[in-house]
């Protein structure tokens, strides 16, 4: 049985911890169903301490005695002010109470014990920072077993592999109190971050204050000479004001009685409050520009830009990278929860979790399920030692699709219709763009050779089941024999098969792609450039015609050169639009 090894995101306004389940990470919520945890401590006046929800509720009444952004303190000694506002406790004292209760809840969840944990810190973050960072977790009472980088965690979670086998992404992270900019680079199966920038001191915090000290000027008073517990009031509402003009033009701030006597009220538009964020976005995109100088590369060779942090909600905050980068930034990991999955992923690695393994028998046959193209998709191979789980995560090939099927199957064959069929299940969930959609699978074998298909709708966490008794021991001797011998008897000829589907289903997607863009973007071409697109659209046509997978795909990539420009046009008025707001 493989060791267990927690993932942790020890944030500085919210944390979480996550496990392997079968193949994909998943995060723990707690007894009210959260699975994000706010990165708060109570410390009452007799010691007493309470963690998470239960410490922001006591802000209305003893905020003075909360203490939250404490990561920004971590690695580092705090001034005489600092000292007094965490009653005597260390920065990391005060970070292993909230790991202890992340493991708390861990233990309680899964009903065992938790030593073990990958945590993890900003790029940015110096060797102190990480010692204290690993400090923190040894006082709670876990072995942390590595530290990971969040921007690493990230890309992690996103799934570089998803962009090609050479992919370049750059990982934004404005969080609650730390900003990285991350370029990562893929090849081989193997991440390597190849340039890093950042501020440890720069994030939604900041943010808050800035709204906070403005607003208290304008109702006559100095943020220096508000009491600490005064200042909780105003700061909490202006993180309410910032998440709120997030999504609309104009909110109202508004502290009643702050003094216990008189009351401030007025109204902040987003325009506003925009032109207040510029110097704080500013750090950042410099951030950017030095990262990429250090990795010796321009905005536009990165396949892709990812945002994560609470902060990357904002729309100016987006603006601003779009402008950076010059294409739209991907939003499809959830802020809050990207890297706290991105250490779950790495923990299931040095667990084990992420691989089908143990003693007993073994599985006679690979096991699968039909994916895009009727091709055989292998979860637990031939030979794998049962009881074992493995797990997989799918994504829509249509938009709009309201359901997949799982259609399971075993055998050793590259195309789906040789293999034998096991049994299927439908999954519902709601219609989503292509890609978006994302569905968990699991398969469970057990000693007696049962096997359990879990498929999840991640969105949701509604599970279908399907069982499916005797799937690795119902067969014959004479069975097997005969489908291990057909599977190397046509080998080449199904992986010829498997290789002309692969780049069939390409063609077919890029040319819908190409006709879209040629009425779209008909305005900016050239005679001679309209003709080359054509020419080669035409070329990919007649190789779909044929069954030579080297020339299909030879077509289709000489199509993707000739519309490189034309995308890259068209890349740019979606920026511009999405950047002046038009439709």
């Amino acid at each position: 049985m493989n060791e267990l090894i927690v993932g942790i995101d020890l944030g500085t306004t919210n944390s979480a911890i996550g496990v392997v389940d079968s193949g994909f990470p998943i995060l723990l919520a707690d007894e009210d169903g959260k699975r994000i945890m706010p990165s708060a401590v109570w410390i009452g006046e007799d010691g007493s301490v309470e963690v998470g929800r239960k410490a922001l509720r006591r802000r209305a009444v003893d905020g003075s005695r909360v203490i939250t952004s404490v990561k920004r303190l971590i690695g580092r000694e705090p001034s005489a002010a600092e000292n007094q506002a965490l009653f005597g406790k260390s920065p990391e004292e005060i970070s292993a109470l909230i790991l202890a209760e992340l493991k708390r809840v861990a233990e309680w969840r899964l009903g065992q014990g938790v030593s073990k944990a990958v945590i993890t810190v900003p790029a940015y973050f110096h060797d102190g920072q990480r010692q204290a960072t690993k400090r923190a977790g040894e006082w709670a009472g876990l072995e942390v077993v590595r530290i990971i980088n969040e921007p690493t965690a990230a890309a992690l979670s996103y799934g570089l592999e998803r962009l090609g086998e050479r992919s370049r992404v750059a990982v934004y992270d404005l969080g609650g109190g730390t900003f990285d900019l991350s370029v990562l680079e893929m090849q081989d199966g193997v991440f390597q971050v190849l340039a890093t920038h950042g501020d440890t001191r720069l994030g939604g915090d900041d943010l808050d204050l800035t709204m906070a000290t403005v607003m208290a000027r304008r109702a006559g008073i100095e943020w220096q000479d508000l009491p600490s517990d005064q200042r909780v009031r105003w700061l909490v509402e202006a993180e309410r004001v910032k998440c709120s003009l997030s999504h609309r033009d104009e909110e109202t701030f508004a502290i009643p009685f702050y003094d216990g006597l008189n009351s401030f009220s007025t109204e902040l538009t987003r325009e506003q409050w925009q032109e207040w964020m510029q110097p704080w976005i500013a750090r950042t995109i410099a951030c950017c520009h030095k990262a990429l100088n250090d990795a010796r590369l321009q905005p536009q060779e990165m396949n892709a830009v990812v945002l994560v942090g609470g902060s990357t909600r904002i729309p100016a905050v987006r603006a601003a990278v779009e402008r950076c980068f010059g294409k739209v930034a991907d939003v499809s990991q959830h802020p809050d929860e990207a890297i706290a999955l991105g250490a779950t992923i790495q923990a299931g690695m040095l667990s084990g979790a992420m691989k089908h393994m143990t003693l007993l028998d073994v599985t006679p046959l690979s096991l699968g399920i039909e994916t895009l193209g009727g091709l055989m998709n292998v979860l637990i191979p031939r030979n794998t030692t049962i009881p074992c789980k493995a797990g997989e995560m799918f994504t829509n090939a249509v938009a709009g699709q309201t359901a997949m099927r799982i259609r399971v199957l075993q055998g050793e064959r590259e195309m789906a219709r040789d293999n034998w069929e096991l049994g299927q299940v439908d999954v519902p969930f709601a219609p989503a763009p292509k890609g978006q959609a994302r569905i968990g699978v699991q398969f469970r074998l057990d000693e007696n050779g049962i096997l359990e298909v879990l498929a999840r709708d991640v969105s949701t966490g509604k599970d279908r089941v399907l069982v499916i008794e005797h799937s690795a021991v119902d067969v014959s001797d004479e069975k097997v024999g005969k489908m291990v011998s057909e599977s190397v008897e046509y080998a080449f000829t199904d992986m010829s098969e498997r290789i002309w589907t692969e780049a069939k289903l390409k063609a077919e997607e890029l040319l819908p792609a190409v006709d879209a863009a040629l009425v779209m973007g008909s305005h900016w071409l050239e005679e001679e450039e309209r003709l080359a697109i054509e020419q080669s659209r035409e070329e990919v046509q007649n190789a779909l015609l044929g069954h030579d997978a080297n020339i299909l795909k030879r077509a289709v990539q000489a199509l993707d050169r000739a519309t490189e420009s034309l995308a890259a046009r068209m890349v740019e008025q979606a920026i511009d639009q999405a950047s002046s707001g038009s439709p």
